[in-house]
């Protein structure tokens, strides 16, 4: 089977966007390739993070990953600073990759915009680690969405840079897994942005622990505008907010545009809303449940991360260390 690599930031809880975006789609990919799933707790550090926080986000993360319906008996689930390898081959690209390809990253760009002296060297060589995280394991497949398209052609780059420069044929061809349903949520309050962690309003998201009456609060106060929803998909161009509400139901019931606005084409948003929240409490609130019950046992997700990053290493580690004999190290 394929082997596919996945990664996530355990840099806040994740939201409905991951889990349309990334998370249900990982999900399906279990039936017919070979997964690891891993919590990339080392990029999270990029920025600054509260240890106590990190630690449990990280807890959190593999909850909401396993309530979802990642299976870490049959794939493996584990934190990114567990193995070793990833760092040990980070180092490696680090000497491969160009700084005129770095500087060309956009999200780079995009992150820290005009306070790019700011910024942390490790922000800057994300990419680089990025890589490693893949290619420390020689995954042939990463689900990627847009904003990560990019930083998989750089870490193909780095794989024939290294072969080229060693004269070997060792790293993989690395593709893009591109998820068939994925949907791209939006923030609550400002459509033109995607749904994020990061948000300092809480009203932008609705995340995977919440409940189903801040759940309905928080579509009920969600952006919309004074208009009816239309009985067309035409009709939503330039309605950004309006277009995101319709784009979650669909998601979350399998539907097509055309298919919600058959339904619920001509109603306002005071009818429309309540059916959202309904559809987003029964797709949202399992998932909440199972997380909060096992959150409450915190040492048995210890255990299961624990047990993922040793099977995680005993697939990295004779590549890395072959990685490391072809470069010259003394092993």
């Amino acid at each position: 089977m394929q082997r596919v690599f996945s990664g996530i930031q355990p840099s806040g809880i994740p939201h409905l966007g991951n889990y349309l975006g990334a998370i249900r789609n990982w999900v399906a990919l279990q039936d017919g390739h070979d997964c690891l799933f891993c919590l990339v707790d080392l990029h999270a550090i990029t920025v600054w993070q509260d240890p106590a926080a990190l630690r449990a986000q990280t807890r959190a993360q593999a909850a909401v990953l396993i309530a979802s319906g990642i299976d870490p008996g049959r794939h493996i689930l584990f934190n990114q600073s567990a193995v070793s390898a990833h760092a040990r081959l980070a180092w490696i690209f680090n000497c491969v990759s160009r700084l005129g390809w770095l500087g060309r990253m956009t999200q780079f760009k995009d992150k820290t915009g005009q306070d790019r002296e700011a910024a942390s060297a490790g922000l800057y060589v994300y990419p680089n680690l990025m890589a490693a995280d893949i290619l420390a394991y020689h995954a042939t497949r990463v689900p990627v969405g847009d904003d990560q398209r990019q930083h998989l052609e750089f870490a193909r780059d780095i794989a024939q840079k290294f072969n080229h420069d060693y004269a070997v044929d060792f790293f993989p061809e690395i593709e893009a897994l591109i998820p068939t349903g994925a949907a791209r949520v939006m923030s609550l309050r400002d459509g033109s942005r995607k749904m994020s962690k990061s948000d300092t309003s809480e009203q932008s998201r609705i995340t995977m622990t919440d409940d189903a009456d801040t759940i309905a609060l928080k579509i009920r106060r969600a952006k919309t505008d004074a208009e009816t929803l239309p009985r067309e998909a035409t009709g939503l161009e330039g309605r950004l907010e309006a277009r995101n509400l319709v784009e979650i139901y669909a998601a979350l019931t399998g539907s097509s545009l055309e298919q919600v606005l058959e339904a619920h084409g001509g109603s306002g948003f005071g009818a429309f809303k309540p059916a959202l929240s309904e559809v987003v409490v029964n797709a949202v609130s399992p998932i909440a449940d199972e997380t909060r019950r096992l959150l409450a046992d915190p040492e048995h997700l210890d255990h299961v991360l624990r047990d993922g990053a040793m099977r995680a290493q005993a697939l990295a580690e004779p590549i890395v260390t072959e990685a490391e004999r072809i470069v010259g190290f003394l092993k």
